[in-house]
C-alpha cells in the first residue's frame, strides 16, 4: 500500500467482527485546538485521548494527534457547513496530519469550504503514541524491511532478518505495539467522531485507509454520511495484507508501460532512456542484474546502489508520474561508468525505529501469517520468473511468519449490508492496489458502492494522479450526494 504493504493471512474461517466501543462512564473529552501547520492554511491541532485497550476502557489511556481545517464557505459552497470530512491516510504507517497539510488547500478549494476537514495520526504514527521494537539500523532500511530476495534468489537472509525483527518486537514492543491493529483504528475513528460532536461523518480514505474506512462503514453504518474509497485493495479476510503485497507484482506490470512510454518519448531530452518504449523494460532489468553482480558506490557512504535498491526505487517511482524523472536520472547515473548515483532519500538510510515498528506491527497483529519455508522458497522462485520487475519481493517471507503474539481478533469480512453511501475511485494502472483487486472490494460492498475507474496510472486518484472527470465525480458526490447510476470509467 502507501508505505510498507503488510503481508499476512488467516488459516481459520473469519466472521464479521463487532467493533462497538465498550461503554464507559463518560465519552471523550472535548478537543482543545491550537494553530499549527503551514501558514495561511488555517490548520489547527489537538490531542485525542483513547483507551490503550478497549476491553479495559477505564484503564491506561494514550494520545492521538488530531488536525482540522474548519469549514469556511465560498462561492462554490455558499450554504451552511455540511459536516466533517475525515481524511484517512494509508500505510499502515502514514500520517493523517501530514496528509491534511499536503492536501488541505486543494480539498478546501474543491469543496468550497463546505466541510470541516479533519484527520489524525493513527497509533504508532507521527504525533501519536509510539511503539518501538528496538530494531538494528540494518533491519530498518526500506529495502530490508521489504522482503527483496538475494541476487541469486535465496531467501535465507530474509528468513534470518524476519525472525530477528519479530523477536525484537516481542522483547521491546509491549502493550502499545500490541494495540496497533486495524480494529483499534476503527474504534479510534469513532472515538474521534464522538469528540467532534458529530452524529455522522464523511470520509476520504486512501490505500490502506480504504480498508479501515470500509470496516468503519460496516461496523458503524448509522454514523457514516458520504464515504470515498480511493485506491482500494482486495479485502478478502483469508489473505488480507499478504494478498496486498502479492498484488504489487501484478501492479508493477500494469503500470510499467506508462513509465516506458514516458522514458522513450523524444521530448524527454535528458531523461530519455531508449528510442522505443519496448526497449525500456529490458534496459532496466539488465541494469538491475548487473547491479546484483556488482553494486555501484553511491554518494551515500556505505550504501551502494544494488539491484534491489534500483528495483525498490522503481516500485516507489511508479506511484506517480511526478517521480519518473528522478528514477530515469538514477538509471542514467547507474549506467554511466563516470557517474556516482545519488540515492533517493527514502533509500539512503534507515527508517526511524518507530516508523519501522508500525509498518510491521499492524499487519502482523491483524492476522496470522500463512506459509512454510519451502512454500516461500517456491513462491519466490516462481514470482521472480513471472514478474522480474519485483523479483520475488511481493511473495517473500516477512516478520509476520515469526510473530510471537496471536491476533486478538479475526479479520473482518466486508459485506453489502448497510446504507448505499460509498463511492470508490480507482486507477486502471495502480502499482500498489491493482484495478483487479479493487474489483474485489467493489464486489464485497455490492449495492452499497459505485466504482469510478480512471484511465490513469499511479496510486491515489482524487486530487492526485487522476483526471478532471474523476475529480468532478468525487467532488459532486461529496457536495451533493449524487453518484453515477452505475459503475463508470473516466477516459
Amino acid at each position: 500500500m502507501t508505505t510498507y504493504a503488510g503481508i499476512a493471512g488467516a488459516a481459520a474461517l473469519t466472521l464479521t467482527l463487532g467493533l462497538a466501543t465498550p461503554a464507559t462512564s463518560s465519552g471523550p473529552s472535548p478537543l482543545a485546538w491550537s494553530a499549527c501547520g503551514p501558514a495561511g492554511l488555517g490548520q489547527e491541532c489537538a490531542t485525542l485521548r483513547v483507551p490503550l485497550d478497549y476491553a479495559d476502557p477505564r484503564g491506561p489511556q494514550v494520545d492521538l494527534a488530531v488536525s482540522r481545517i474548519r469549514a469556511s464557505g465560498s462561492a462554490t459552497w455558499p450554504g451552511a457547513r455540511r459536516g466533517t470530512l475525515l481524511v484517512v491516510a494509508g500505510g499502515p504507517g502514514s500520517s493523517g496530519v501530514q496528509r491534511l497539510s499536503a492536501k488541505g488547500a486543494a480539498l478546501k478549494e474543491q469543496l468550497g469550504g463546505a466541510y470541516d476537514l479533519v484527520s489524525f495520526d493513527p497509533r504508532g504514527v507521527g504525533g501519536s503514541v509510539k511503539a518501538r521494537c528496538g530494531l538494528d539500523a540494518a533491519d530498518r532500511h526500506l529495502v530490508t524491511l521489504r522482503g527483496w530476495p538475494a541476487a541469486d534468489g535465496s531467501i535465507d537472509e530474509n528468513v534470518a532478518r524476519s525472525r530477528r525483527v519479530a523477536e525484537a518486537c516481542a522483547r521491546n514492543g509491549g502493550a502499545v505495539l500490541r494495540s496497533l491493529t486495524t480494529p483499534n483504528q476503527v474504534r479510534d475513528m469513532d472515538r474521534l467522531r464522538q469528540a467532534l460532536g458529530e452524529r455522522r461523518i464523511s470520509a476520504w480514505a486512501n490505500s490502506y485507509g480504504t480498508y479501515v474506512t470500509a470496516q468503519y462503514a460496516q461496523e458503524f453504518p448509522r454514523r457514516t454520511d458520504r464515504i470515498v474509497l480511493d485506491s482500494s485493495a482486495d479485502p478478502n479476510p483469508a489473505t488480507v495484507a499478504q494478498g496486498w503485497l502479492r498484488d504489487m507484482a501484478r501492479g508493477a506490470d500494469d503500470r510499467f508501460p506508462d513509465f516506458a512510454a514516458w522514458a522513450a518519448h523524444p521530448d524527454r531530452a535528458a531523461s530519455r532512456l531508449a528510442d522505443r518504449p519496448e526497449d525500456v523494460r529490458p534496459l532496466v532489468l539488465d541494469l538491475a542484474a548487473r547491479l546484483d553482480r556488482a553494486p555501484k558506490p553511491s554518494t551515500t557512504p556505505g550504501v551502494p546502489l544494488t539491484g534491489n535498491l534500483l528495483r525498490q526505487a522503481l516500485q516507489s517511482a511508479l506511484y506517480s508520474d511526478a517521480a519518473f524523472a528522478d528514477f530515469a536520472r538514477l538509471v542514467k547515473q547507474a549506467a554511466d561508468p563516470a557517474a556516482v548515483p545519488v540515492l533517493p532519500p527514502v533509500l539512503a538510510g534507515p527508517m526511524p525505529d518507530e516508523d519501522a515498528t508500525v509498518t510491521v506491527g499492524v499487519v502482523c497483529n491483524d492476522v496470522r501469517w500463512r506459509g512454510t519455508l519451502p512454500t516461500f522458497r517456491r513462491g519466490v522462485a516462481a514470482d521472480r520468473a513471472a514478474h522480474p520487475l519485483t523479483a520475488g519481493m511481493p511473495v517473500n517471507i516477512t516478520p509476520c511468519s515469526f510473530w510471537k503474539d496471536t491476533p486478538a481478533e479475526p479479520p473482518t469480512r466486508l459485506t453489502s449490508d448497510g446504507p448505499s453511501d460509498v463511492l470508490m475511485i480507482q486507477g486502471l494502472r495502480d502499482p500498489s492496489t491493482p484495478h483487479s483487486s479493487a474489483l474485489e472490494m467493489r464486489a464485497a460492498l455490492g449495492a452499497r458502492a459505485r466504482l469510478v475507474s480512471v484511465d490513469r496510472g499511479g496510486h491515489g486518484m482524487y486530487l492526485s494522479n487522476g483526471n478532471p472527470c474523476g475529480d468532478r465525480t468525487v467532488t459532486r458526490f461529496l457536495l451533493t450526494g449524487e453518484r453515477p447510476a452505475s459503475d463508470v470509467t473516466c477516459r
